[in-house]
């Protein structure tokens, strides 16, 4: 990140938007990594307990492709998620060759510490904005994001 003056890019560059993305990318990476690791977590235990949370029980693959990890990462991280007791993972009735994988207990009470956590990393990242600065910036980057989602 940008520190000082002096090393702060040329005008043209810090007007763009893809400039300014990037830098709040990096910023919000590093908030996000220190937040959840505060609470012996990642992002990635977040993303896959919310989505257990709000659609039920899935397969690996369903979880990978709703939050766009990669398979590898998924079964690596449903291995730390299940040993820590945060989720269970049995056979599919359906589909032997397939796991289900369902939340615990134990996993809804660690998605509230990382929901506790995400908040004070939004209100870290947004801190200058007013509540309604905050809610446009999150629209117009949902906007943005679904419109190229979409061309994809």
């Amino acid at each position: 990140m940008i520190s000082g003056p002096d090393e702060q890019p040329p005008t043209r560059v810090r007007e763009t938007a893809s400039w300014q993305l990037g830098q709040a990318a990096l910023l919000c990476t590093r908030l996000l990594r220190e937040g959840f690791a505060a609470v012996d977590s990642s992002g990635y235990h977040y993303r896959l307990l919310a989505t257990l949370e709000e659609f039920g029980p899935a397969s690996q693959a369903v979880l990978g492709r709703r939050n766009g990890i990669d398979p590898s990462d998924v079964v690596a991280q449903i291995n730390e998620l299940a040993q820590l007791g945060h989720v269970q993972r049995e056979p599919d009735p359906e589909d032997r060759r397939r796991n289900v994988i369902t939340i615990t207990r134990s996993g809804t009470r660690q998605l509230r510490k990382l929901e506790k956590a995400l908040d004070g990393v939004q209100r870290t990242l947004t801190a200058p904005l007013t509540a309604g600065e905050r809610r446009e910036l999150v629209r117009l980057l949902t906007r943005l994001n679904d419109h190229h989602h979409r061309k994809h």
